[in-house]
């Protein structure tokens, strides 16, 4: 077993935006580092088709190994498949990874395995209606940094249709599990899929926006070109920040628990809340 104790592993405070990279193009690891993200992840799963996973795993021990090596995060395949188990030796392999996605997650003992043969942080990737299901007992798993889900695996697995206002429902109703899970099991926050279309920046802004107002930490990203548009969408609006200034200072002078700024009452929450837009 592992000597750990304290299994709560935050590793999402600062890593807002991640980046996907397939396992087969290596070479766009670095310029996936200078887009300016948070976090890389190299995919070993659904990027890369099962006859080139060997020479996947071999160019990204060739990478680790080399002096170019940052610490990069890896997608390793379904817990129990034939590939998961290729994976885990790879990673053992790898002590300096920042940590692991693991695939279609679905039970406690899928992600405590990961990270006892590993020994590396965990995010759990949920893309089953089974995964969903047992969310709340997966966050117990020990090892278990935070979770992350596959809309459109999900969509697949529960016949929604995609594209569609019911399945803006069912994934603002998987937000919302993942952050309450989250938060009662002291993870860190959940972070947002993917969004496809990569091209359409007024919709991926918009779609920042709604998971950084609910409160998730970050967002997988499929491109380059995505860093961006995410970047500028999560910075606060001038109007924001003002206010949240003139609240923290005005506090900081009266020492009023309760106060009035610009006809808006200010208490403790609002007060709490400015602390934080500043902070950030």
């Amino acid at each position: 077993m592992n000597s750990v104790t304290n299994h709560k592993i935050n590793i999402t405070s600062q890593n807002k935006i991640w980046l996907f990279v397939p396992a087969t193009r290596i070479d766009r690891v670095a310029k996936a580092f200078a887009s300016g993200v948070d976090a890389v992840i190299v995919d070993l799963e659904d990027a890369v088709a099962l006859e080139d996973k060997a020479d996947a795993r071999e160019a990204l021990q060739q990478y680790y190994d080399s002096a170019d090596y940052q610490p990069i995060w890896l997608r390793i395949n379904k817990a129990g498949s034939e590939e998961f188990f290729k994976d885990i030796v790879l990673c053992q392999k790898m002590p300096n990874l920042a940590g692991v996605l693991l695939a279609k997650a679905e039970q406690v003992a899928d992600i405590e395995s990961v990270h006892q043969l590993t020994n590396l942080p965990v995010i759990a990737l949920i893309e089953s209606a089974i995964g969903l299901y047992q969310l709340d007992s997966m966050a117990k798993a020990v090892g278990l940094a935070a979770f992350s889900y596959g809309f459109l695996d999900l969509c697949n697995d529960l016949h929604v249709q995609v594209g569609t206002p019911a399945a803006d429902i069912i994934a603002n109703q998987i937000r919302y599990q993942l952050i309450l899970t989250s938060k009662v099991h002291q993870l860190s926050p959940p972070i947002d899929t993917i969004y496809p279309e990569f091209n359409d920046e007024v919709g991926l802004s918009a779609r920042v926006q709604l998971w950084s107002q609910m409160g998730m930490s970050g967002m997988l990203c499929i491109h380059p070109k995505q860093v961006a548009v995410v970047k500028q969408a999560l910075q606060p609006t001038d109007e924001a920040l003002s206010f949240a200034q003139r609240v923290v200072e005005e506090y900081e002078r009266s020492g009023q628990a309760v106060f009035e700024i610009d006809g808006q009452m200010v208490d403790a929450p609002v007060i709490e809340r400015s602390r934080q837009l500043l902070d950030k």
